[in-house]
Parts: structure tokens; C-alpha cells; sequence
């Protein structure tokens, strides 16, 4: 992680779970890193609690699904910090609601912000590395649910998103090789962990069919992600499957 240190690196989601485990995670190893999250008054309180670290923490109030706000997050970004090096892609959305009679609300909300947010986010950090010759690192968390169909029919539209981000990663994998860039691209699908995903929003996820489940805990991912972005330049992660045995 030593050649992180004192380089700024972007987390989405932060405000909660797996996102802010893993903010003070990447502080704690020296980086400058900006969080963006809706809710301005939690993303206050983790900066005044990571203050005095290692590294820096900024919070930045943001919905990573609205274009506007991801282009001011960058430009601010430059103008204040300097260039991108890490771009952690953790921001996700979980509703209830089936193929079969969903609510098309709930259908956009959850593919604008774990797909297309995830999409703006990563074109603007890939530019960003590109402008200023950095041989970046992008994560994306994903889930177990990217590379399935569980059986809860609730849940049956954000596997779909997730698989686009499964297929995303290789896509830009791809790109990335294509365009002779050194920017590695990575992903990381943990199981059911515990997390607000589960409790937050006006139509969230159905608690009962979670009950005796073995879950992961935030740090666990966050570990992986750590992880990830630790390995040498010439290592390629490509995704890690992350499952709680009991």
C-alpha cells in the first residue's frame, strides 16, 4: 500500500457498511480519500472521526446516479486535491420489488445508481488517470448476485444489475488493454452482508427471508478491497468471491 500513500482515492457510499469500512481503511494507509454520499450529516460525522489518521478524509455531498453532481465531484476534486489514483465503486442500491408486478420507480432507481452511476463514475476517473499519467486502480463491489440468479424473485432485478457490473469489469478490462492503458480494473462480490442495503429506502428489502443466514461483516470486504489494490503492478485481480461459511 506504500505507494498509495498521500494519493487521492474516491469511495462511493460511504455513509454507511461497507463503504465507510473501507474509507477508514484506505485513510489509516496514508491516502487522501473523498467520499461521496447523499447524507451530508453522516458524511460530517466520519470526517470529524477520522480526523488525526494517517491520511485525509473529505466528505462530499453527492448522488453518484446524477451526472451533474459526478462531474462537480471531479472538477473539485482536481482543483483542490489533485489527480485520481483509486476509485472504489461501492455505492448500491437493493429494492423489493419482481420481474413480475415491480414497481418501475424502484427498477430505475436501482439499475440508474448501480449501473449507470458506477458507469459515470468510472469513465470520469479513467479520464482523469488518463490526463495526468496515472497507473491507476478501479474496484467495483459487487455480489455473489452477479454471477447467479438467487431464488427470491424480489431481488431478481438487482442481480441484473449486478451482473452488468460483472460484465462491466471485463469490459473495461478490455478497453483498458485496447487503448495500451496500465490502469487495472478489479472487482470484489461478497455474499449477504450486514449492511443498511437491507433496511434503507422507501421500499427495502424483505428482512425475513435473511433470517438465519451466515453474513460477511463490512471489514471483511473491505479487507478484500485493501487487498486488491496492494497487489504489484503486473497483478491483475479480476474479481474475488466472497462468501460467510457460518
Amino acid at each position: 500500500m506504500n505507494r498509495w500513500e498521500g494519493k487521492v482515492a474516491i469511495v462511493t457510499g460511504t455513509t454507511s457498511g461497507i463503504g465507510s469500512v473501507i474509507a477508514e481503511q484506505l485513510v489509516d494507509a496514508g491516502l487522501i480519500v473523498v467520499g461521496l454520499a447523499r447524507r451530508k450529516d453522516r458524511g460530517e460525522e466520519l470526517a470529524r472521526a477520522l480526523e488525526g489518521r494517517k491520511g485525509r478524509y473529505y466528505h462530499l455531498t453527492a448522488d453518484v446516479a446524477k451526472e451533474e453532481d459526478v462531474l462537480n465531484a471531479y472538477k473539485w476534486i482536481g482543483e483542490n486535491l489533485g489527480p485520481v489514483h483509486v476509485l472504489v465503486n461501492n455505492a448500491g442500491v437493493l429494492r423489493n420489488t419482481s420481474l413480475c408486478d415491480g414497481n418501475t420507480t424502484d427498477w430505475k432507481a436501482m439499475l440508474d445508481l448501480n449501473v449507470v452511476g458506477l458507469c459515470m463514475m468510472t469513465r470520469e476517473a479513467v479520464r482523469c488517470m488518463k490526463a495526468n499519467n496515472v497507473d491507476g486502480h478501479i474496484v467495483h463491489v459487487n455480489s455473489l448476485a452477479g454471477h447467479m440468479v438467487p431464488v427470491p424473485t424480489a431481488a431478481h432485478v438487482y442481480t441484473a444489475s449486478k451482473h452488468g457490473v460483472t460484465a462491466l469489469t471485463e469490459a473495461l478490462r478490455q478497453e483498458l488493454i485496447a487503448c495500451g492503458s496500465r490502469i487495472k480494473i478489479s472487482s470484489v462480490s461478497p455474499g449477504l452482508v450486514e449492511s443498511e442495503i437491507f433496511t434503507q429506502g422507501e421500499n427495502p428489502a424483505p428482512l425475513e427471508a435473511l433470517e438465519n443466514r451466515p453474513m460477511l461483516k463490512a471489514k471483511d470486504v473491505a479487507d478484500v478491497v485493501c487487498y486488491i489494490i496492494s497487489t504489484p503492478p503486473h497483478v491483475q485481480v479480476h474479481d474475488i468471491l466472497l462468501r460467510a461459511c457460518y
